[in-house]
């Protein structure tokens, strides 16, 4: 029997007919499944409360919500239903410490390599290939598409949208079911017909060239009494209907296959076919999977599972919770930094406790806040604050806080979000800022200390800093030559070409050469490299992993970043170059403040201070102003 977990984690699947919850108080265990009709309430929210109103919990403190919708920010907008909601606002009003929201097929697809051997049924023949590429495709509402890459020892799950693919027809009957689709929709998908909406489609279809009229027949008959009446053989209609379905299904499962070189098989879910029982093993589906022509006898190699086990996507969402708990301190624990600090109250003194219940009750204030605003705040000194970080096992309030703001941005996936015409101009700023934020986290998920470590202590002891940028990092270079000139360090910026080659004339090996490049492989930097190395001048290298930049430096530290800079005007790589500098001249300030507290607290102040960044407009929004505060 598992280890339970500390408290109840709640788990949701929901659709655009039935949002399904229950509890999981154990890894893997579930108690108190319920299925509620999404119709009979008004929201998402409302409906979450419904659900808890029926179960003896009140001490959940972690969710996970798969739901039909390609999650891509804090903005959730469902394809198939009217439900919209902030997950963070959300999060607030359930009074949760963590609540992620992941597209529902991609918890499917996360769950199939949990699953036991009785919790999946084999179609026709094939054989996986292990750790191979595995598919999966499930109808319900609407169409769900996903895919599993093996990786680390682990997997990684794709989100997709591939049930609104073009769907093209095989047969005669398909096309005349095309044909009736097409004096509905300009667009026809794959989902347009692989969904319950999609069989009533095919089904109406289907009796209006078999001559029936909607009195005689019912061209309106509902998905459940068309599968009903199918696997009863009473319709003739329906039968064919179904049979066309699943041959559809089959093509489009073929499809997959090709597509994503899935050698570990597909698997089947959503909500219709797994109802279909022994009737889809019958069905044209898997004669319909290996008819692909040249390429038969690769997909007939490729085996079909229907997916059995109706907990399968809470087991998913689990496995991503889970993940994200443990990443939230370093793998070190599946409790969050505000779990820890609750069930430590106990053994904490009286002063630590009242910066305990001060953080409990403002945890996203604590990140900004200053040590002499949290003491004042909690009514203690500033070393009490210093123990009661040091008593969750951070080494002080700046470790913390970062331990912290990771426990608390779970709701913001490290994603990138493409910006299109249709935008409005919310959208537009929304995708912007979240792209930037997401890319912020990700290079902050990947800081090599003993890297930073070594490039402010170079500077520190450096006799001279020569900072060297080209074309839209110059900005950059030049921000960097006023925070270190107010550090009280000798500090030159260079951007042109020709200054380049006369500034590394006359390096010498006291002297520390800051190289700052979104690519790594400007040619007229690479050559400050070589020059900066033969006369014996250590250089640091601000710029991406993988480059001829990141090789060839002393120093690298990594700013990886998604841009395409040889179409684009640079942009998050702008941000990230600036953040990095901001860390070096923070860095720097604490080696050389450690003397003096008020001269730390001054130069500082200097730094932020500094026209560069009044002119460039982050001082705010940097980690300067926070790292300074943390000092402060």
């Amino acid at each position: 029997m598992p280890p339970p977990h500390p408290s109840p984690r709640l788990l949701a699947d929901i659709g655009g007919t039935y949002a399904r919850f229950a509890l999981e108080t154990a890894p893997g265990v579930l108690e108190h499944v319920h299925r509620l009709r999404c119709d009979e309430h008004p929201d998402f929210h409302h409906t979450v409360r419904a659900y808890l109103a029926t179960v003896p919990a009140d001490n959940i403190e972690h969710a996970a919500v798969a739901i039909a919708y390609p999650v891509e920010g804090d903005w959730v907008r469902m394809t198939n239903y009217h439900w919209q909601f902030s997950i963070e606002e959300e999060r607030q009003r359930l009074s949760l410490e963590t609540l992620l929201v992941v597209n529902d097929f991609t918890a499917l697809a996360l769950a199939v390599p949990r699953l036991q051997p009785h919790e999946r049924v084999a179609i026709g023949g094939g054989h996986p290939t292990e750790r191979s590429v595995v598919g999966v495709i499930g109808a319900g509402t609407g169409l769900g598409v996903s895919g599993l890459i093996p990786a680390q020892g682990g997997w990684v799950a794709l989100g997709t949208e591939g049930g609104h693919a073009n769907f093209g027809p095989r047969d005669e009957r398909e096309l005349a079911i095309l044909r009736h689709a097409w004096k509905q929709y300009r667009h026809v998908s794959t989902e347009r017909l692989l969904s319950g909406q999609g069989l009533e489609l095919i089904y109406t279809a289907l009796a209006e060239q078999a001559g029936q009229k909607p009195h005689a027949g019912g061209s309106g008959m509902r998905a459940p009494e068309i599968t009903q009446r199918a696997l009863a053989r009473t319709d003739p209609v329906c039968e064919q209907a179904v049979d066309a379905f699943c041959a559809i299904l089959g093509t489009a499962a073929a499809n997959l296959a090709l597509t994503l070189g899935a050698r570990g098989g597909i698997y089947i879910g959503g909500g219709i076919v797994p109802r279909l029982g022994n009737y889809f093993e019958r069905s044209p589906f898997r004669q319909r999977f290996e008819d692909k022509g040249r390429m038969s006898d690769y997909v007939r190699q490729i085996p079909t599972y229907v997916i059995q086990s109706p907990e399968a996507t809470f087991l998913g969402a689990s496995a991503i919770l889970d993940t994200h708990l443990q990443q939230a301190l370093g793998g070190e624990s599946a409790q969050s930094v505000l779990s820890q600090i609750r069930r430590g109250l106990e053994g904490l003194s009286r002063a630590e406790r009242k910066v305990a219940e001060h953080v409990l009750a403002h945890p996203r204030q604590i990140l900004n806040d200053p040590i002499a605003d949290i003491a004042r705040a909690a009514d203690v000194s500033q070393p009490t604050v210093i123990r009661f970080c040091r008593s969750l096992g951070c080494e002080g309030l700046s470790d913390f806080k970062l331990r912290l703001a990771s426990s608390l941005t779970g709701t913001v996936p490290v994603t990138h979000t493409q910006v299109t015409a249709e935008d409005s101009m919310v959208e537009l700023g929304g995708k912007v800022m979240g792209n930037t934020a997401a890319a912020i986290l990700q290079v902050r998920n990947h800081l090599n200390r003993d890297s930073i470590d070594r490039a402010i202590d170079l500077i520190n002891s450096a006799q001279r800093l020569s900072v060297h940028a080209s074309g839209y990092m110059g900005v950059v270079a030049q921000d960097a030559q006023f925070k270190f000139l107010r550090l009280g360090l000798s500090c030159n910026a260079y951007t042109d070409p020709r200054l380049h080659q006369l500034a590394t004339g006359v390096l010498q090996q006291q002297d520390v050469v800051l190289v700052i490049s979104s690519s790594g492989r400007t040619a007229e930097l690479l050559e400050v490299v070589d020059a900066a190395q033969a006369r014996g001048a250590p250089v640091i290298a601000v710029t991406v992993g993988q480059s001829p930049l990141a090789r060839r430096a002393d120093v690298a530290l990594l700013a990886d970043h998604s841009e395409d800079l040889e179409t684009h005007v640079p942009m998050i790589s702008r941000i990230l170059m600036l953040l990095f500098v901001d860390i070096l001249a923070v860095g720097v300030a604490l080696r050389r403040g450690q003397g003096s507290e008020d001269e730390l607290v001054s130069r500082i102040k200097a730094l932020e201070a500094a026209p560069a960044d009044r002119a460039l407009g982050v001082r705010a929004a940097t980690p300067l102003a926070r790292l300074s505060s943390h000092a402060r």
